[in-house]
């Protein structure tokens, strides 16, 4: 399988035998239930679904399609179409599929932000000068265009509005640990979400 689901925990740092301290990011990685197999000939394409954490108060055909793989419905659903190394219907994915020194990307939903200045949210400076006048206009955004000629805003044009809450992938992260009894990995740096939130560890 080319990757799992898991939730963020939280960060920390660990030393290496060197003595060298490196911040890194606990996610709890599975385990994942193989919930259904895509195929061309019913769905058009071949991919492979798989699940992640309990549903609550989870509704009949949510409860019916777990069903069919022999589970309970799940929170999270997550396909791959390159998925590799088959994999049968039920099966139960963990962490113990990745291994220490490798390389992922992981995906997840960036901290809201809400709407934000151009300060804030394209790093501007502001108008800058206090004085010769300047009264509240500090952290304005300038100028948006030309008036008579073209007399319109141009698309793109960088300017306030809601900041956060993509999906952003950070590559190439380094796996320092694998817990496969308590379902842990343990990567390099920092990735996107926030505390709790799920993210899918792709190879």
């Amino acid at each position: 399988m080319p990757g799992l689901i898991g939730k963020k925990i939280g960060m920390t740092s660990i030393f290496d035998g060197d003595g060298k301290n490196f911040p890194c990011t606990v996610i709890e990685l599975g385990p994942c239930v193989v919930t259904q197999l895509k195929s061309n000939d019913v769905d058009g394409y071949e991919a492979v679904q798989i699940g992640f954490g309990e549903k609550k108060n989870a509704i009949s055909p949510a409860s019916g399609h777990a069903a069919k793989a022999n589970t309970t419905a799940k929170s999270k659903y997550v396909e791959f179409r390159d998925f590799g190394t088959p994999v049968s219907l039920g099966e139960i994915l963990t962490v113990a599929m990745f291994e220490e020194g490798e390389f992922v990307d992981i995906v997840g939903q960036s901290k809201g932000k809400g709407f934000q200045g151009v300060v804030k949210r394209h790093g501007f400076s502001g108008v800058g000068e206090s004085t010769h006048g300047q009264h509240n206009r500090g952290r304005a955004p300038g100028s948006i265009g030309a008036g008579s000629d073209p007399s319109r805003v141009f698309k793109g044009m960088r300017m306030g509005g809601r900041m956060g809450n993509d999906r952003v992938k950070i590559q190439n992260l380094q796996i320092l640990k694998v817990d496969a009894e308590k379902n842990l990995l343990v990567v390099k740096g920092s990735i996107p979400g926030a505390k709790q939130s799920l993210v899918i560890v792709e190879r």
